[in-house]
């Protein structure tokens, strides 16, 4: 398949959803994209769905209640196919329609918001899924052009200081406090935009997991411009 990240080694491209979701991580790749080039008008459907706030979820409900165009309705029909897809596979998708997220400043030498590059982690063997219709994308970045912020010697004497305990608590600490999910990129790192419409599966940090975990952070969003984004 020739596309924007055919050549990427941490990336691997697929023409349907059912190689998606069996196509296993491997070496290097640890995010998987169903590559598309959707039509429909989204922003038809942004415009009209009501933002009660910063974060609103968009049910099929919601999504059928609008009056569209030919074109609008096109892109309902896709991202209802979207969350057919990915509920009959046994993921919990949610729609949402979104201004910002909630930005962790509570310290200036550390955050732990999205906007932040992190990767996910759960107890159980999942993967996350994520689709960008509308507005400013994702961005994922290579394992080798990031280190982990709780291993940056400045970053973990002020870590050491702020949990003021016993040393071999120190790393429950990290994790408790989800310090040790984010990362810093290289100055010479050169982050990969999702971009919109493709379906992504990135690999979570699990005890069943082969390799490393997708690290990826949210967009700052463009002014005045609401994104649209599927995600599970």
């Amino acid at each position: 398949m020739s596309n924007t990240f055919s050549n990427n080694s941490q990336i691997g491209t697929v023409a349907t959803f059912s190689e998606l979701v069996h196509t296993d991580f491997k070496g290097e790749r640890n995010a998987l994209c169903w590559y598309r080039n959707l039509e429909g008008d989204f922003k038809e459907i942004v415009d009209q769905l009501q933002l009660k706030e910063n974060i609103s979820e968009v049910d099929p409900e919601d999504l059928l209640a609008l009056q569209l165009s030919e074109n609008g309705n096109k892109a309902r029909e896709i991202i209802l196919n979207d969350l057919r897809l990915l509920t009959d596979f046994g993921a919990s998708p949610v729609l949402n329609v979104l201004k910002c997220y909630v930005r962790d400043d509570e310290f200036d030498f550390i955050s732990t918001d999205v906007y932040s590059f992190h990767v996910d982690r759960s107890p159980i063997a999942t993967d996350t899924f994520l689709c960008t219709y509308h507005g400013a994308a994702s961005d994922i970045i290579s394992n080798a052009q990031a280190e982990q912020k709780i291993l940056i010697p400045d970053t973990r004497k002020k870590l050491q200081a702020l949990h003021n305990g016993p040393s071999e608590e120190f790393e429950d600490f990290l994790k408790e406090n989800y310090f040790d999910l984010h990362y810093q990129a290289q100055a010479y790192a050169t982050p990969i935009n999702l971009g919109l419409g493709h379906l992504w599966r990135l690999a979570v940090d699990h005890p069943q997991q082969e390799v490393l975990p997708c690290i990826h952070r949210a967009p700052i969003e463009k002014e005045g411009e609401y994104r649209l984004l599927l995600i599970c």
